[in-house]
This record gives structure tokens, sequence and C-alpha cells, in this order.
């Protein structure tokens, strides 16, 4: 599915995060092509008057640099998240390099980042975030298994491209975590073998909006990972094959 594409303006892209850890967020974009069934940021058709189903279309902010480079003249010094509502790193990036041109300006005024994508396009800009004094990136790895990545996450990269993109980071001296969040159905041992030597720390969350997604568990007989108790004992397992490795886990 390609999403359609919208040029808009906007008159605020650094906005205050309540994000445990980051004073701020910027997100360059509206919609995400990835069209996780899971997301929760599809409260923002509400402020868009986008009708079309999430997933379908992605406004663009192409003013979203200069406004940034605005903002951070008078901005209190603080760590920025990008992104909180998009992947930064959608298809559409590669076009409009917003998040690029964000990143650099950034840079120039030295506040800390901590990026957050399911796309190894962010190995682009390892030059510039190779220069910050503190930036991290996050890659968010919900499975090992890309039949679950294609249920839940039709759109976005596969499971080993992201894998890939975590080792060429953690390689280059960049800091790195990973998101498995929502935790989907999984090998767990083979997860946690697969990322552990390209990670620094990492972070679990439990599907969170059931509501959207328990059709599809049941649809594809899956219902048992909804289950509590199951869960919670397949994140122990995971914290154990982590910890053996000295990554700290944050669940």
């Amino acid at each position: 599915m390609k999403p359609a594409v919208n040029e808009i303006t906007c008159r605020s892209v650094l906005t205050k995060s309540g994000i445990p850890g980051m004073k701020y967020c910027i997100n360059p974009y509206v919609g995400c092509a990835h069209a996780c069934r899971y997301c929760y940021a599809t409260f923002m058709k509400r402020f868009t008057g986008h009708m079309e189903p999430w997933g379908s279309f992605v406004d663009v902010k192409v003013n979203a640099p200069e406004i940034l480079q605005r903002q951070l003249r008078r901005a209190e010094k603080g760590t920025v998240m990008v992104s909180s509502v998009t992947d930064a790193y959608q298809p559409v990036e590669a076009r409009y390099e917003l998040t690029r041109k964000c990143l650099e300006i950034l840079s120039f005024y030295n506040f800390p980042v901590s990026i957050l994508t399911k796309s190894p396009l962010v190995l682009r800009d390892m030059d510039i975030i190779s220069k910050f004094e503190d930036a991290e990136v996050g890659l968010t790895i919900t499975t090992d298994d890309d039949r679950m990545r294609n249920i839940f996450e039709p759109y976005a990269p596969p499971v080993q491209a992201r894998i890939d993109a975590l080792k060429k980071l953690h390689q280059a001296g960049i800091s790195t975590y990973v998101f498995i969040g929502p935790l989907l159905p999984m090998d767990t041992e083979s997860l946690a073998r697969k990322i552990g030597p390209y990670t620094d720390s990492v972070l679990i969350d439990s599907m969170n909006y059931v509501s959207k997604t328990a059709w599809l568990y049941k649809k594809h007989r899956l219902e048992k990972w909804l289950d509590r108790g199951f869960i919670d004992d397949i994140i122990s397992r995971l914290r154990a094959g982590l910890l053996h490795k000295n990554i700290s886990v944050i669940c």
C-alpha cells in the first residue's frame, strides 16, 4: 500500500514531551506508512481531520527545519525524542530529508537526542549522529519472526533489516537500544541472541492496545500471547537471556 502524501506547514515542531527522560519530541510527519495494527498514534486523526485508515496517509511538515531552528534559539536545553507519534525514517524521509535536516540543527545547538525507528534508513544519518555529544538510537524490534511482523506491522521493514541496522550503529560506536514494544509472538531465546551483541539496553512493553488487535490474535490462533501469565513468563525469559549478556533491561 502506498500512502497519500500531503505537504503541510506547521507553527511548531519542537513540543514538550511527557515521556520519562525526554524534555521534547519532534515529529516531522503526521501519519505513518508502516501501518502497524497496534499503533497508539491513531489518535492523531482527531486533530488532523483525516478520515482515511491509519497508514494510508502521511502529512509532510515541509517547513519543520526552519521552525525548529527558530524554536531552538529560545529553548531550554533538554533531550529531544525523534519521534513519538510517527516514524521519522519512514519511506517519505528518503525524499524529503526533514529528519536529517532537523538533526543537523539539533547538533548545531548541541541538544541531546534519542531516536527511535523501525527503519534502516537511519544508517544514512550516522555521519550526523556521530557528531552529537549525547545521542542514542533505538530500533523497535517486536519479534524475531517476519510472519508475525507481516501480520502486525505489514509495511514496516523486515526484522533482519532492523537487526542489521542495529549492528552497524553499534559497530560505529553509537549508543544503541532496542524497544521490544509491543512484545509480539516470538522465539524468545532467538531474539535475545540476535540483538544481544549490538545493544546497550532493552525496553520491553507488552501489548497495551488489545482492543485494536484481539481479532488478529484470534484469527491466527495466537490467543495465548494475550494471557498475562504467559506474557510475564516470556518477559522473564527475555530478561534472563539479556541480563546474561550484561544488558540493561527495563520493563
